[in-house]
């Protein structure tokens, strides 16, 4: 059966979302099309709503904002305090957008496949392991949002699981109490989805990256509605049109106004994904595009129902050049959604004008009162539309006005009232954390290191640009069409700054990490996969002189301190590298630096050199296999117990005094 019936000759072309003809005088033959066309595809799928209709699954039509975290946002993890912060993150989206209804917990991908575990692994290692991360996830319920995790299917080439993908998914969301699924780069899950996760643990929702298909509509609560381009007049979402239950969250991720997904979300009774720690890159929402949600959200909370079971009416009125109006009548009154695709704002007339007779007006955005038919004798005042903003119109029989939908409007006016109208996205500098303080005089220089005396002026860099970029973003904000260019390596010569510094000759061992270990007694203050490879607290036969692993930046850091070393910047570690001072063991490891950065919400680290370990058969795993000194790889931190690995170690390094350079 193909996704789409065919349409009769002369019919408006039905896409991912169907354009609206620009002529107010065509609306009424298109809603007429778009009604035959709707009974004809279900006619055609068989269409059945009973996964709708299902009682552990009401909640979903009502999930209007669900927010993307990284689970290495310093916003959702405090690596000081060492514990998850869903409360302070949860008032901050209040604050800021209104309020969420979801969570998706990205974990994985930019970090997965710098070793071979594989995206449940990274669940498995966040802090706390499954079970701190299950009380996370009653943290977000006890305060009514919804938890997502992610699943990565171009994970194939890391570690293999004992069962089949499908069925750790549903194990995992079982123990974590999850309550839906983000399909990434998937358009709809496979057939027996519904059926394994229905088994494990009802009410779990799927919710597809990709344009969903008709064909899976009916299983699949939520999708995606990615960079959906919209008609001058506002079209109508295909997949909501043909189910007003089905949510379908409007996202454009490296956009800098997100003016089309609002006013898209707004005319279809639709939500939104926030989403503005883009895999590690900055990509805020300004204060407008923020305050324009927090006036949608209340409104499409509260009139739900009108959106989900009302009659809709795409396009009902046109109150004025450049103003669209749809309307949804519900339980015997109606409320009319309004756009303005204009550049200035303006005063436009009522589309619901003149009111009927008993009937009293409302302005949902502003919080006040339109007009009395008694009163005003039948004139209806003007509804104040900001520029490229958004309106809401409630039209009811007095009798339906009580002290709660007063209270209501008093909520939006002053919610109006702290509108930001700046449409800069706020910056978010990336710092580099310098390196300690720490010297050696060149002719008391231990036998493990080597100098460089006269360092390089200039370096050549070379990084995978990637969704992370290096230390900047990639420069994708608001020309996502150059996502082909999204997997090159880019090569660019830079001005460095080095004094002369002296280099671990190769990285440091198990055996020289064994005698730090017992002669400072170091514990680390968090022990999760601490020195994984070494069996009853020591390494393994054999493996005494290969490098050591399962360290993090911070043990490493202890070691070099211990020793009265540092670690090399990435810089140093270039620079000793290409002379040829210094060399790398075998099998190969990533080598830590003292190169940490963050811009208050990411942190992260540049690993050099490349390891034995490569994970082939998708561009989107980080890059493995040796590499060479110029290459960068951008590596995010979260806590000890993720961040160690069996494919990064260290070697340690200091500045060289009494030389000149």
């Amino acid at each position: 059966m193909s996704d789409l019936p065919a349409p009769p000759a002369r019919a408006f072309p039905i896409e991912r979302l169907i354009a609206a003809p620009a002529d107010p005088a065509d609306w009424p033959a298109w809603r007429a099309y778009l009604a035959s066309w709707r009974d004809q595809v279900r006619a055609e799928l068989g269409y059945s709503d009973q996964f709708y209709r299902r009682p552990e699954f009401v909640w979903a039509p009502g999930c209007w904002v669900c927010a993307m975290v990284m689970v290495w946002d310093l916003a959702f993890y405090d690596p000081a305090r060492g514990g998850y912060q869903v409360e302070a993150l949860l008032a901050a989206g209040r604050r800021d957008f209104g309020g969420y209804d979801a969570v998706v917990l990205w974990h994985a991908y930019p970090n997965l496949g710098f070793d071979a575990r594989n995206q449940f692994d990274y669940y498995r290692d966040l802090p706390g392991g499954l079970p701190g991360l299950r009380a996370v996830s009653q943290a977000f319920h006890a305060r009514g949002v919804r938890v997502f995790l992610a699943y990565n299917p171009w994970d194939t080439a890391t570690r293999r699981e004992p069962q089949a993908d499908l069925d750790a998914l549903a194990d995992l969301t079982q123990a974590l109490e999850a309550d839906g699924i983000f399909l990434d780069t998937l358009h709809h899950g496979a057939a027996e989805f519904r059926a394994v996760l229905d088994a494990r643990r009802p009410g779990v929702v799927l919710e597809s990256e990709g344009d969903l298909p008709l064909a899976s509509l009916h299983d699949h609560h939520m999708s995606w509605a990615q960079w959906f381009v919209d008609s001058a007049a506002p079209g109508v979402l295909r997949n909501k049109w043909v189910e007003r239950r089905h949510m379908q969250h409007q996202i454009r991720r490296w956009n800098l106004d997100h003016t089309a997904e609002l006013h898209t979300a707004w005319m279809n009774g639709a939500g939104l994904l926030v989403w503005e720690n883009v895999f590690g890159s900055w990509v805020g929402w300004s204060g407008r595009d923020r305050s324009l949600l927090r006036v949608m959200l209340p409104i499409q909370r509260r009139y739900q129902a009108y959106f989900t079971d009302g009659v809709w009416t795409p396009l009902a009125a046109a109150p004025a050049a450049e103003v669209y109006a749809s309307r949804w009548a519900h339980a015997g009154s109606e409320l009319w959604t309004l756009v303005n695709r204009a550049e200035a704002a303006l005063e436009a007339p009522l589309p619901c004008e003149p009111p009927r007779a008993g009937w009293r007006c409302f302005d949902l955005v502003a919080g006040r009162e339109l007009s009395r038919a008694a009163e005003d004798g039948g004139r209806a005042r003007a509804v104040h539309l900001p520029a490229r903003g958004v309106g809401a119109l409630l039209a009811l029989p007095a009798e339906q006005v009580d002290d709660d939908l007063l209270a209501f409007l008093a909520a939006q006016a002053a919610e109006s009232a702290r509108a930001d109208w700046s449409t800069a996205m706020p910056a978010r500098p990336i710092e580099r954390r310098p390196p300690p303080a720490v010297s050696l005089r060149a002719e008391a220089l231990p036998a493990d290191l080597a100098a460089l005396t006269a360092p390089p002026a200039q370096l050549p860099l070379s990084y995978r640009v990637r969704e992370c970029g290096l230390y900047e973003p990639p420069p994708y904000a608001n020309i996502w069409w150059m996502l082909p260019s999204i997997h090159q390596v880019l090569t660019v010569e830079r001005a460095v700054q080095l004094a002369p510094f002296a280099c671990g000759r190769s990285e440091v061992t198990n055996r020289q990490y064994q005698a730090f270990v017992a002669a400072s007694g170091y514990v680390p203050a968090d022990p999760a996969n601490y020195l994984r490879h070494w069996r009853a607290g020591a390494p393994a036969p054999g493996t005494e002189d290969l490098p050591v692993v399962y360290v993090s930046l911070e043990d490493a850091r202890a070691y070099a301190a211990w020793a009265g070393l540092r670690l090399p910047t990435e810089d140093e570690w270039q620079a000793a590298l290409s002379a040829g001072v210094v060399g790398q063991a075998e099998p190969r490891v990533w080598n830590w630096t003292e190169s940490e950065h963050s811009d208050g919400r990411s942190r992260f680290c540049i690993l050099k050199g490349g390891s034995a370990w490569r994970a082939d058969g998708s561009v989107w795993y980080a890059d493995g296999g040796p590499q060479a000194p110029e290459f960068s790889a951008k590596y995010f931190l979260l806590a000890p117990g993720i961040d160690r690995s069996a494919q990064i170690g260290f070697r340690c390094a200091a500045a060289l005094s009494g030389v000149e350079a």
